[in-house]
């Protein structure tokens, strides 16, 4: 049994969350979200809305606002609590400032760690692209282990990012490139979504999260829920992939509270779809070999 099953026994698995003490999110969660950004308050908001696990992406910053902080040593991981809540497993982040010997060798060994089920990089954050060689010894070292890369993709959440790197269709050549890797491309690309789409029904390797397509309250997400307009924006390009198996439920907290996305990608997906995307296809896509 690989250790996805072991660790949600429920059936919704968040695949995509952060657990780092980032100034930008926890000021979001108090201003925006209005969430506990805290290991309490995941425990609370997971319980109440079914979320029996989550997979969190390593981020960390040497300093307040210093994200995407170039100092920042790989593997990042989650460090807002001294250990992760329960049923939450990490992709370690990546810095292609800080690959050098050392990083790749823990990145290597983590791998073989039963709570690290993949690796997550940012294009966009950082000024490389996605098939830039920094990243090559990554993508070795995950396909040796038969873990995904989680990879950022469409807008960055910082004014500091730059979009040029962060385009869905840049993720196209890699998965040519590499069909061994399993890749999910985060976000669905937003706003590229179309695209994002369009990579993912073309290639076997490529899987999409629909995490961060709405950032902000409870009240926010369902009156957005509420807009047939932004409904349509994001159920057309899953509508014309046809292919939901590709797709993986995801919040992006704390930039949105669990109990009102869940609602939210329950109305954008097909019910009849809802058991893949909202347990199957994470369990099936990050599944770490080692374990």
């Amino acid at each position: 049994m690989n250790p996805i099953d072991q660790k949600f026994p429920l059936k919704i698995i968040d695949a995509h969350v952060h657990f780092s003490k980032i100034a930008v999110f926890e000021e979001c969660a108090a201003n925006s979200s209005m969430l506990d950004y805290s290991y309490g308050g995941y425990l609370r908001e997971t319980a109440a809305c079914g979320v029996a696990g989550s997979i969190c992406m390593g981020l960390n910053e040497t300093a307040p606002y210093a994200f995407p902080d170039r100092a920042a040593r790989t593997p990042m991981n989650a460090g807002l609590a001294e250990h992760l809540p329960p049923g939450m497993l990490l992709c370690p982040g990546v810095n292609p400032h800080a690959l050098d010997a050392r990083a790749l060798g823990e990145l290597d060994e983590m791998a073989g760690v039963k709570k690290i089920v993949g690796f997550k990089l940012y294009p966009g954050y950082y000024f490389y692209g996605v098939c830039d060689p920094v990243y090559d010894p990554v993508y070795s070292i995950a396909m040796k282990h038969g873990l995904p890369v989680a990879i950022h993709s469409g807008e960055p959440y910082s004014e500091r990012g730059l979009l040029e790197y962060s385009h869905p269709l840049a993720i196209d050549r890699l998965a040519v490139r590499l069909p061994d890797l399993k890749i999910i491309v985060c976000h669905m690309g937003a706003p590229w979504v179309f695209d994002a789409c369009e990579v993912a029904g073309k290639n076997a390797n490529v899987y999409l999260d629909v995490s961060g397509l709405l950032v902000g309250s409870a009240e926010y997400i369902e009156r957005m829920s509420s807009n047939r307009l932004v409904m349509d924006r994001y159920a057309q390009p899953l509508a014309l992939m046809d292919n939901y198996t590709k797709v993986l439920f995801g919040t992006d907290w704390p930039l949105a509270p669990f109990g009102a996305y869940v609602e939210f990608i329950k109305k954008l997906i097909p019910e009849e779809a809802h058991e893949d995307v909202f347990h199957n296809n994470a369990a099936s896509v990050y599944t770490a070999v080692s374990g």
